[in-house]
This record gives C-alpha cells, sequence and structure tokens, in this order.
C-alpha cells in the first residue's frame, strides 16, 4: 500500500484546522500528546516518513527504465519533487543545506532527462554545468558508475572487478561477504551477478548522458583516480588482474557462484518487506531475478516489485521513494515518550494506546529463524526486533534496547519473556571491544574500507557510542534480577568512557551527531546508576552547556561530520536537538539549571499551532558523509518528551 496524501504527520501547520495559542507548559504537553496519539495506526504502531537525499527518488526513476517497466503518473510526481529539490547552483546536497553532491546530482539529472525534461530547460542546464564543473561523469562514485555502465554510458572497465565468484570464497579469505554489513551483503550479492554479467539496462527510449563528460567515457583513463593509499593501489592491482584472468574462470566455477548468489538472495526476498528491508539492496534483487529468467508473473518477482512499491509517499502533486520505513524505531520511540508524559498520572486513553503499541510490538519480535548475525553467534537464541515491519534475518540491536526498556517500563509482566529473549540476545551481541554495532558484532574489518568498491567507506558496522549507551540503558534494567549482565555493562561503560571525545562529547553514528551521541550516552550512564558528579558526565555537561545558542535552544547541521569544528552547532536551531540537549542534561542531574529552563522556553515559543514542532534539517545520518536522513518523526515526539520529563522532575511552572 502507498502512503497516500491522507498520511498526515507531515502536513503543514497551514493545512490544519487546529489554531492553538501559546500554551502553557502542561496544555502545550497535552497538545502534543493529543496530536501523536492521533497518530497511532489502527493495529497499534505508528510509523512517519523517511526522507533521504534525491539519490533514492532518482534511482526509482532508474530502475523503471532499466526494466522498461515505466508508471508515468509516478514518474511525473517524483520528478516534481527533483524540481523542487534543487539548489539555486543546479546540484543536489545530500542534506539540506548541505554542499552539493555530484553523485547525487547526476542521477538526479539522468532520472529528470529520461522522464522527458529537456536538457534546454534551465534546470538541467544549470546542473549539468555544475557538474562538469567538478569534473564530470567519471568523477561519479562507484555506485553511480555502476548504474552509468548498465545503462551503457561508460565502460566495464570504469568499475570494479566484482566477479561472483567471490560466493565461493572460504571464510578465512581477507574478503567474505560475512565480514561486512548487513546492508552492504544484501546490497553486493545481486549486485555481483548484475555486474558480472554487464547487464543492460533495457533503457526503452535509448536516453543516454554523453553531454555529462568532459573526457568521452571510452578514452577516459582515471575512473580510479580517488584511489590514494597504498593499500588502496595495492588493491587495485589486485582488481586489474582479476579482470584479466576472469576469461580463465571456468564456466562450471561461475555457473556454481551464480547459483549460489541466486540462493542466497532469493532466500532471503523477505516478502513484502523485501530483501533487507531497504530500497537499494531490493531494486538489485529485482533486477537480478530478471536477468536471471524469473518471469514477470512469477509470484515472488511480483512480490519483489510491490515491496519497491510499498517505499512511495505519493502526493497530489509529487512523490518521493523512501529508503526503507520505520514503523518499529518509531513505535518504540513513541510508546517511551508516552509513558514519560503519564508517569505521574495515568490517562485511560493514554494507556489504552500504549497497551495496543506493546502488543503490536511483541507480536514483531523475532524467533529464532535463520539469520545472518547466527555467523558470528550461532548459539544465540533470538530475540531482537527489526527496525521495519518486517526484516526476519537482520534484528537490530537499537531497536531491541529501545522496545525492550518501553515493555519494561510498562510494569507488564506479560511482556517478561520478551524482553528476557532481548536481555540475552543483546548481551551476546557483545563486540570484544565491550561496544555494539548496529547489526553486527565484531564487524570491524576496517582494511575492507579500502577497496574500490568501498568508496562510501561505509561497507561496515562497527561499535559506536550511541547504540552502545542504549544497550547499557537496557542492561541496566535487569541486572538487578540478573546479575550476569554486570560484566556486559561495566565493560560496554568502559568502552564508552575510551569513546568520549577530547571536549566532553561523544560521537552520533546514526543520528546527528554529537548532540545525539552525547544524548545516548548520557542516558546509559543515568540507567547505570553512574554517580552524577562522574568526570565523564560533567565534562560532557559543560560541553552541552556551551553549544546553547542565544535563543536557547541547541542545533546540529550534518556538517560535523565533515568538520569537527562545527561539533554541536548550527545556524538555526531544533526542537529535535534541543529536546536532546534538555533529554541529556535532565539525565545528568542538571533539570534546575538555567540552561534547561531557557531550552524549554524555546520548545514552548517554538511550537505550532498542530501542537507538533517543525525542524527543515536532515537529522540522522544513514551513512555518515555520504548519505543522510529525515526522521519525520523525531520532529514530533522528542521534544515533547522533554517537555514530559521537565515536568515529572521540576513540575508545572517554569520559574
Amino acid at each position: 500500500m502507498l502512503i497516500e496524501t491522507i498520511f498526515h504527520p507531515d502536513q503543514d501547520a497551514s493545512s490544519t484546522s487546529l489554531s492553538y495559542p501559546r500554551l502553557s507548559l502542561n496544555d502545550a504537553i497535552t497538545c502534543a500528546k493529543a496530536r501523536l496519539l492521533e497518530l497511532q495506526n489502527e493495529e497499534g504502531y505508528w510509523v512517519f516518513e523517511l526522507e533521504a537525499d534525491c539519490t533514492i527518488p532518482s534511482e526509482y526513476i532508474l530502475m523503471m527504465h532499466f526494466m522498461g517497466e515505466i508508471d508515468a503518473t509516478h514518474q511525473a510526481k517524483i520528478v516534481q519533487y527533483l524540481h523542487e529539490q534543487q539548489d539555486r547552483d543546479g546540484s543536489y546536497p545530500l542534506y539540506k543545506g548541505g554542499p552539493g553532491d555530484l553523485s547525487c546530482t547526476i542521477k538526479a539529472y539522468y532520472a529528470m532527462k529520461l522522464a522527458g525534461d529537456s536538457i534546454q530547460a534551465q534546470h538541467m542546464v544549470k546542473a549539468r554545468r555544475w557538474i562538469l564543473a567538478r569534473g564530470g561523469g567519471a568523477k561519479a562514485n562507484v555506485f553511480t558508475r555502476i548504474m552509468m555502465a548498465m545503462f551503457e554510458q561508460i565502460p566495464w572497465r570504469g568499475v570494479p572487478f566484482i566477479p561472483v565468484e567471490i560466493m565461493l570464497l572460504p571464510k578465512w579469505f581477507p574478503f567474505h561477504i560475512d565480514k561486512v554489513s548487513y546492508w552492504s551483503r544484501t546490497v553486493m550479492v545481486p549486485l555481483f551477478i548484475l555486474c558480472t554479467y554487464k547487464v543492460k539496462a533495457r533503457n526503452p527510449n535509448n536516453v543516454g548522458i554523453s553531454e555529462l563528460f568532459i573526457t568521452q567515457p571510452e578514452s577516459e583513463k582515471n575512473y580510479f583516480a580517488h584511489v590514494k593509499t597504498p593499500l588502496g593501489k595495492s588493491i587495485l592491482a589486485a582488481d586489474r588482474m582479476g579482470r584479466l584472468m576472469e576469461p580463465l574462470i571456468p564456466g562450471f566455477v561461475r555457473r556454481k557462484a551464480t547459483i549460489k548468489a541466486r540462493d542466497w538472495f532469493m532466500s532471503r526476498l523477505n516478502g513484502y518487506d523485501g530483501l533487507g528491508a531497504i530500497f537499494t539492496s531490493m531494486v538489485n534483487a529485482y533486477e537480478a531475478m530478471d536477468y536471471l529468467g524469473i518471469p514477470a508473473d512469477d509470484e515472488r518477482r511480483r512480490i519483489a516489485r510491490e515491496a519497491i512499491d510499498r517505499l512511495l509517499v505519493v502526493k497530489p502533486d509529487k512523490a518521493y521513494c523512501q529508503p526503507c520505513v520505520s514503523p518499529v524505531w518509531d513505535t518504540g520511540l513513541a510508546v517511551l515518550v508516552l509513558q514519560e508524559v503519564d508517569r505521574r498520572e495515568r490517562d485511560p486513553i493514554a494507556e489504552q494506546s500504549l497497551t495496543k503499541a506493546l502488543n503490536w510490538l511483541a507480536g514483531r519480535q523475532l524467533s529464532n529463524e535463520p539469520g545472518d548475525w547466527r555467523v558470528q553467534r550461532p548459539n544465540l537464541p533470538g530475540g531482537g526486533w527489526a527496525f521495519q515491519f518486517g526484516n526476519s534475518h537482520y534484528p537490530d540491536v537499537d531497536d531491541t534496547a529501545v522496545v525492550a526498556l518501553a515493555m519494561i517500563e510498562s510494569g507488564d509482566r506479560e511482556f517478561a519473556e520478551n524482553i528476557e529473549r532481548a536481555g540475552v540476545w543483546i548481551a551476546g551481541m557483545q563486540s570484544a571491544n565491550g561496544g555494539y554495532g548496529a547489526f553486527d558484532a565484531d564487524n570491524t574489518h576496517s582494511y575492507l574500507n579500502h577497496i574500490p568498491f568501498a568508496d562510501h567507506g561505509a561497507l561496515l558496522d562497527p561499535p559506536t557510542a550511541d547504540v552502545s549507551g542504549r544497550c547499557v540503558m537496557f542492561l541496566s534494567k535487569l541486572v538487578d534480577r540478573q546479575p550476569e549482565y554486570r560484566a556486559v555493562i561495566d565493560t560496554c561503560i568502559t568502552y564508552l568512557r575510551n569513546q568520549q571525545e577530547a571536549d566532553g562529547s561523544w560521537f552520533g553514528r546514526w543520528g546527528t551527531n554529537y548532540i545525539y551521541g552525547t544524548w545516548s550516552v548520557l542516558t546509559g550512564f543515568e540507567s547505570a546508576g553512574i554517580s552524577k558528579h562522574d568526570s565523564h558526565i560533567r565534562k560532557a555537561v559543560v560541553w552541552l552547556k556551551s553549544k546553547q545558542r542565544a535563543d536557547g535552544g541547541w542545533g546540529e547541521d550534518n556538517d560535523s561530520y565533515h568538520d569537527v569544528g562545527v561539533r554541536g552547532e548550527s545556524e538555526t536551531g531544533s526542537a529535535f536537538h534541543t529536546a536532546l540537549a534538555l533529554l541529556a542534561l535532565m539525565s545528568a542531574g542538571e533539570a534546575g539549571c538555567p540552561e534547561v529552563k531557557s531550552g524549554i522556553n524555546y520548545l514552548l515559543k517554538n511550537q505550532q499551532d498542530d501542537g507538533f514542532w517543525k525542524d527543515d534539517g536532515f537529522n540522522a545520518p544513514g551513512f555518515p558523509k555520504f548519505f543522510y536522513l529525515k526522521y519525520h518523526g523525531y520532529e514530533k515526539y522528542f521534544p515533547l518528551w522533554a517537555l514530559g520529563r521537565y515536568r515529572n522532575e521540576c513540575g508545572d511552572f517554569i520559574s
């Protein structure tokens, strides 16, 4: 089912008939809470739009032309969305307010041209000039060059050599799919087939983009000029040697590897949620199924296409495609928010909503089904939650900690088994250094980020402070009755102490950025009972207070992933970052300080007439420096969380 315009979490304030004056703390909480409850799905979950940069909607158009399956209505609406997102200089950034990105701009240009936009149109001229001024199509990243090779716009020598025989490599080999992250595995395996057989896009209108190249593609010799490190150059030499030796690969070996790759991704198609439940993996699988001869009317292929289409957000005049959906994450956080808001008194309506949500979540807990994480933890009982509606091979450590904590906070013994299974699973997913990755344990083979394919630098899923902080937050709630978790918690706390930056902050891998990371760790420390006088906590408090803006709020741009000199800073404040900073300070025992009072006033002053808040910026990375996201729910429930906690600690009034 497509998300239609009746999906109202992201209506502008001007589109609603609700009209509220500036409210007191109590009234502001009541209003925002009522609106959040309104948006709960009748099945019990919350899900808000998850918007990425223009790469994903552009790739949706490219997929339609690759397959020759063009929906003119969707295409026209996506093109309208692309028109609206273009910057004045003609480029397309990876996040709002960020610098233009070459690869994103190339894909948007090609998508618009495929859809029928004239190359003489002003927006196309501006985009083309911007691309050429930065070296043209030859300078695009690996994924963009692979797309161009399949559309016959560059020769295959312009992309890394990734033969399907990789599937046959032994686990001890320096590269093996079990050594990379879950998202890398699900993207790469069907891509091995597409690249090995040099699959060509149907491209029914025979649209090309030769005008985006300074040196014509067949003559270009510098497709890998970006490889600079000695290790990278060594691997590139091996890449070239492998390409020369490819004709010597016996046919039976290629067939065996192809069958193994096919069986690997076909066994993980994941129904209507799609391979890995992420767009790029789903598209690669769909295109590989077509090449392998699986007919269009085959149920598996039909469902694979529908899984992709379910990511569309379709509005009356425009549309875009999400990279994935976040119902478990949104629901777990919404439950924690409402539990905080109603901590002082029982609201029967909210209680009914929470029960419904928790029961929905309980039904989504993964069982002992096979999962890729079992490669590293084969004897570990299942018990995690995915990020999406369904993703049985890839439970998410972060989501599991949040959902299980919400179940603990409910006080309902009905969820005791769910909580116990989550605790066992999370404790077992700890990496050797004490921290936690999002999906894998000990996914730390850093040399793999130097292979030519990995120019995005995000092939791995190493432990990070933000996920680790939430694991401490959850496990600390269990340690009184399950003391065996004490060693796990202590080891993780040591990891977090070592991860603290010199200025007192923590890096945020999955949310923007140091404010998010610092909030994550301080809430974990609070749950673990670490003294508020602890030197690491005091250092973090000083850093957070130093980043407060003159208007009382906080803000942080994704620029901080590229320039550490702007940690915790932004040209404008945001309700999301203000809420995180407030929650972090209150976790550190600072609820009564002037900075917290000023921050609460910032949220009250910036609450919209519809009861929510509105932030324009992207608030999380998919991959830092390369791919960013906007969780449309964050500006709705995080500020409510901060207001609710403040009221619980300081009362109804702000002095």
